[in-house]
């Protein structure tokens, strides 16, 4: 059994350079990662839920790496969640698959840090905003883990605190630095 499961759920995988330095990072780590797209294994976006929940039973750790949308997920990811944690599996009484395995987020935010805090342009935190996979994470009993988020991975020209690709791939260092140190990586 791999020890950890990376949900990736990027729209547009080809045109970021945040999430695939993250995955060419990753992919050096393949005898302990399995790395799933949802995205290319979905482009009809008809999720196999069987297939989705074995994935999951069979690995220790799940890590769900996308980038924010509207202060919020990718649309199918949201749809992968609502399909594949269902009652008897998730939660309900005989839902347990998801009982203490460790759960995080790893996300890129187009936007700085500074614009996500009480005083910032929004007002909230990136963790306040995300506050919904805490819950559910804690409605299924997993064991949810501190997030790991790279801000300012904003790929428009004019954007004008947009990250180095130097950032960047000292973020992909970061990203499993981050990983080692919650245990889901050796």
């Amino acid at each position: 059994m791999k020890r950890t499961l990376v949900i990736v759920a990027h729209p547009n995988l080809s045109s970021s350079s945040v999430n695939r330095c993250w995955l060419n990072k990753l992919n050096q780590y393949y005898e302990q990662l399995t790395i799933h797209d949802i995205y290319l294994c979905y482009p009809t976006q008809q999720i196999d839920v069987k297939f989705e929940q074995n994935l999951i039973e069979n690995h220790q750790n799940l890590v769900i790496q996308f980038p924010i949308y509207w202060f919020n997920c990718p649309p199918l990811l949201k749809q992968w969640f609502d399909d594949v944690f269902t009652y008897g599996w998730a939660f309900g009484s005989l839902g347990d698959k998801l009982n203490n395995k460790k759960v995080a987020l790893a996300v890129s935010a187009g936007i700085k840090k500074t614009d996500y805090s009480c005083t910032g342009q929004y007002q909230y935190t990136l963790e306040e905003i995300l506050k919904p996979f805490e819950l559910t994470m804690n409605y299924v009993h997993a064991d949810y883990q501190p997030m790991f988020a790279l801000y300012g991975a904003n790929n428009e020209p004019d954007y004008p605190d947009k990250i180095t690709l130097n950032e960047v791939n000292k973020s992909a260092d970061d990203y499993v630095n981050w990983m080692k140190k919650l245990g889901i990586l050796i």
